[in-house]
């Protein structure tokens, strides 16, 4: 069978493993409002932890924590980092990632993609098509990376968001679709069978075969963490959304199986180095295994979870963002410390055609009302894309 016909949703659905689909039949909103700022908040700090040093080797970022007089694995923001000036994204100096200079939320991809999965739901509704997040990526996006890249000068050129993921596109089995996984467990909370089919609709546009089922899952996970007490059982829950037969399901597996032997971030290095040798350093694989050895480490202490997750090294920012999505849904707003959000304010930047701020009080009202419509519409009202 393709990789194309591997990646249609009636067949994903027939290949996955038996599963809960649902948790949550009625919305507690308080429950829910705290455990998604929760999740809302450690993702953001994760990734602004390991947006400075992405990509860096575990070495180069035990000799910044040593210059800075910074513990290692760094339990608060980098006091500061090289470059300072350099604009991430034309926007934001990399001097805004620093605990010294930061007063919002920077302006980072990982961060835009979940603001415009939040777009996409309010302004075509729960029902939206891959075509409708064609349109939305040609209003809201500027640029892109990888196989977004590719996918949006595809939809430039005319072909169509069905194929657009199709042509030239070496990138498929990147972490680009994993990284905006997050919005779609947000809206659908406890209900990790509609969080997976929103990111396979999402992801469908940019990725194929490993790298859309990198998105179902991570989505399907987030999504159970609003309704479980352990990450643990959060990945498990979200492995039931995609092929019990799998790269990804094998790679989550083997990392769980793992995990009791891996003690801290150099463990975790060490093993998925030894696992994937020679794989590049954005595939959806080897960071997937990653981000489970975070939250295995971690639990649902925050910052265990993304200090450990970005001294890791690969693509950090991405996999500290997620691992901080699934820890934070967990643990809940308060339990996230405060100076990781102190430094935030109310304000998150972004790149986004005609978005350049948003307020984050703003943000969890409008997923909390996506969320609301959700639960009131049921579960037999919502039409299926396949």
């Amino acid at each position: 069978m393709t990789s194309e016909a591997l990646s249609q949703l009636t067949e994903i659905r027939r290949r996955r493993p038996h599963g809960p689909r649902r948790i949550w039949e009625t919305l507690d909103e308080n429950i829910y409002r705290e455990r998604l700022r929760g999740a809302f908040l450690a993702r953001m700090a994760g990734c602004i932890l390991g947006a400075p040093v992405e990509m860096w080797s575990i070495e180069k970022m035990q000799a910044l924590a040593e210059e800075n007089g910074d513990a290692f694995p760094p339990v608060d923001y980098w006091k500061t980092v090289p470059d300072p000036d350099t604009l991430r994204y034309e926007m934001s100096p990399r001097r805004a990632f620093t605990r010294t200079h930061m007063d919002s939320v920077p302006v980072d991809d990982d961060i835009a993609y979940t603001l415009l999965g939040l777009l996409i739901i309010e302004e075509y509704g729960h029902c939206f098509s891959i075509e409708d997040v064609g349109l939305a990526w040609l209003k809201y996006l500027p640029s892109a990376c990888t196989a977004e890249k590719v996918a949006l000068g595809n939809l430039k050129a005319g072909i169509p968001a069905r194929e657009a993921a199709e042509k030239e596109n070496p990138y498929q089995d990147w972490i680009g679709a994993a990284i905006r996984a997050d919005p779609w467990g947000y809206i659908a909370p406890g209900c990790p069978e509609q969080a997976a089919e929103w990111a396979w609709r999402d992801g469908y546009l940019s990725h194929r075969g490993e790298g859309l089922y990198g998105e179902m899952f991570w989505a399907a996970a987030i999504s159970a963490a609003f309704a479980v007490d352990d990450p643990i059982e959060a990945l498990r829950i979200g492995l039931t959304e995609i092929p019990e037969h799998c790269e990804m399901t094998h790679a989550v597996n083997w990392a769980l199986e793992k995990a009791p032997t891996v003690r801290d971030y150099q463990d975790a290095r060490a093993a998925v180095d030894e696992n994937f040798p020679e794989m590049n350093h954005v595939h959806v694989i080897n960071n997937a295994s990653l981000t489970v050895f975070g939250l295995t480490i971690g639990g649902a202490d925050v910052t265990r979870v993304i200090s450990q997750t970005v001294a890791m090294g690969l693509d950090n920012d991405c996999t500290a963002a997620t691992a901080g999505s699934i820890a934070g849904a967990i643990a809940g707003a308060r339990n996230v410390p405060d100076h990781w959000t102190r430094p935030f304010g109310d304000r998150v930047l972004s790149y986004l055609n005609g978005e350049p701020a948003f307020s984050i009080d703003g943000l969890i009202d409008r997923f909390a009302t996506q969320a609301r419509l959700l639960f009131q519409e049921g579960p037999h009202k919502r039409e299926m894309f396949s």
